[in-house]
């Protein structure tokens, strides 16, 4: 009799964590010795440098309002940093420490350290905007699961599930053994009735979707145009060396890079790697004009628009047959897919429909790499009032997630972004996009 309640408690255990067991999908090791070494020329806050100040503590060179945290003790998407993911962690709740619910809260809702609504729904006017990434939690009091199991689920859940998305907040030292103590007698006050949702929108299971910006190539509706618009003027312009872009390129800019940019990321043999626009660019551009062009400068961002919308309504064609891009989509692959930070995510727990494509983390809704990420970049940034490149929005992921992030030129950020324009193959080009 006992062993047949404990056998249907942890089914209903299982059925009811706090974190969601996804299937995981078998990525193949990519070699990576033909790689080659590659110097960054980026501005010098994409460059993912560290600093040691004064007391020998050392910050990250990042841009203007970013994080500065170093995250070296947790592994990044470099090539050269094999560090496997944090090993499994089973661990007993600590006794002698009281949880208090009302600090539980608090950390729960903190977003120093999570915050854990991005993934959860709990009840409160204050959980906003809360996510659906992981099940809602409103109610998880009601479940009866014992202390313990909860402790271990928030430490390291990958005791339950090894293929969750959820970090393991213990075992990489975000969160302390007091403070998931804490969190736990939170839990447990969780119980229905749920009262009634006062804002649909606080409700990520209620909440409508984002309709989108309207027409992306509209001037009057994004900015990125008139940016796009203005580079004409650099095109035109000769540089150091007395040439111009133009003096190479005759017929103008939308009948001399019409059909340019779908090709783009490729491999490029003068440079023996992977590179985008805005990589080819960088160095182009110095060898030819004598005008320096470093990524995510503004001549950069605002040239590879110009080049882009020369091509707008052509379907992006990059190359996924050839020698060099088959090594170089393997390793895209396997950093997509690689679990790295301190909080243990790879792009894939976002971004593919086994994981959390198409729920909302926080407010924004994840999207899905099969349905294409890229064609719409470099992209306005409402949120920013400013142009990212796909590089800036890889370094974005990488620093909330606590992993440094890599300069905007590695051939690492080359050859994910190759992985995931793949997927927008026979897409058209739309650019400059506009997003939140």
């Amino acid at each position: 009799m006992r062993r047949a309640t404990a056998r249907r408690a942890l089914r209903w255990a299982a059925l009811t964590a706090l974190s969601a067991g996804c299937a995981g999908t078998a990525v193949d090791v990519p070699d990576y010795r033909s790689v080659p070494q590659w110097s960054s020329r980026a501005v010098p806050e994409a460059r993912g440098e560290l600093r040691t100040q004064a007391d020998g503590t050392r910050v990250a060179v990042r841009y203007p309002g970013w994080m500065t945290r170093d995250f070296e003790r947790a592994a990044t998407f470099a090539y050269d940093d094999r560090r496997p993911e944090p090993p499994v962690q089973r661990v007993t709740m600590p006794t002698g420490i009281v949880g208090d619910a009302a600090k539980g809260r608090a950390l729960f809702l903190s977003r120093s350290k999570g915050p854990c609504t991005a993934c959860h729904l709990v009840p409160g006017d204050d959980v906003w905007p809360a996510g659906s990434a992981g099940p809602d939690q409103s109610t998880i009091g009601d479940r009866r699961l014992p202390d313990e199991y909860l402790y271990q689920a928030v430490w390291d859940p990958r005791v339950y599930f090894p293929n969750t998305v959820m970090p393991p907040w213990g075992t990489t030292g975000i969160f302390s053994s007091e403070e998931i103590v804490h969190i736990v007698a939170y839990l447990q006050t969780l119980k229905g009735p749920v009262a009634a949702e006062k804002d649909r929108d606080r409700n990520p299971f209620t909440r409508a979707k984002p309709a989108g910006f309207g027409d992306n190539l509209d001037p009057t509706n994004n900015p990125a145009v008139v940016l796009a618009e203005d580079a004409e003027a650099l095109w035109n312009a000769r540089g150091p060396a007395g040439k111009a872009c133009a003096d190479c390129h005759e017929g103008g800019v939308p009948r001399a890079m019409r059909g340019v940019a779908p090709r783009y990321p490729k491999f490029v043999k003068s440079y023996g790697r992977a590179m985008s626009v805005e990589d080819f660019l960088e160095v182009h551009a110095p060898e030819t004009t004598g005008r320096a062009m470093p990524s995510e400068s503004a001549d950069n961002l605002n040239m590879t628009m110009l080049v882009k919308r020369a091509s707008n309504g052509l379907p992006v064609s990059v190359d996924v047959a050839s020698p060099e891009a088959r090594a170089a989509l393997a390793r895209g692959k396997a950093t997509f897919y690689r679990k790295v930070g301190e909080r243990n995510h790879s792009c894939a727990d976002c971004h593919t429909i086994e994981n959390a494509a198409g729920k909302f983390l926080g407010g924004r809704v994840l999207a899905d790499v099969r349905t294409g990420l890229t064609k719409h970049f470099p992209t306005w940034r409402t949120d920013r009032a400013e142009v990212w490149d796909m590089r800036k929005r890889f370094q974005w992921c990488m620093t909330p997630l606590g992993m440094n992030m890599l300069a905007s030129d590695s051939i690492e950020y080359a050859e994910l972004e190759l992985y995931l324009t793949s997927f927008d193959n026979g897409k058209p080009l739309s650019v400059p996009g506009i997003r939140h």
